[in-house]
């Protein structure tokens, strides 16, 4: 589970870069529309804090380093080009940015294979390294 911190930052980034479908956050069931149309699911599958430096009480860095995933719903039929250039776009938001306290990394590629159809779906998945310093 990232800090609220980080989820907020990501949500914010989101919110202020994204359009394309809407966003279910990790404090929402990911029902989907009930029209079936596209939505976007954000996860955070890992997250790891550690002290960095030591001795300076109060200033310390500590880390958190994790993993965003993004689970990509588009409508199937619509075949995977769709969801492959809105995972392009999305990918772009994220990859080696700096925002709201968050570093990221260079995103995964989506994997294609027998699991992306799923319900009425095509999905697609990827995950944004990241990482967060805060002081203590």
């Amino acid at each position: 589970m990232p800090s609220k911190a980080v989820a907020d930052a990501v949500e914010a980034r989101l919110s202020a870069l994204w359009t394309r479908c809407p966003v279910f956050d990790i404090n929402e069931e990911p029902t989907g529309p009930e029209d079936g149309s596209a939505f976007l699911e954000v996860q955070y599958p890992v997250a790891n804090r550690g002290q960095i430096t030591i001795g300076a009480p109060g200033n310390n860095v500590f880390r958190e380093e994790g993993a965003i995933r993004f689970v990509l719903r588009t409508e199937r039929g619509q075949g995977c080009d769709t969801a492959l250039a809105w995972a392009d776009e999305l990918a772009l938001i994220f990859q080696a940015k700096q925002f709201g306290g968050v570093t990221t990394w260079a995103p995964s590629p989506p994997t294609l294979d027998g699991r992306n159809y799923s319900d009425n779906y095509f999905t697609v998945t990827f995950a944004v390294p990241y990482y967060a310093d805060t002081l203590g």
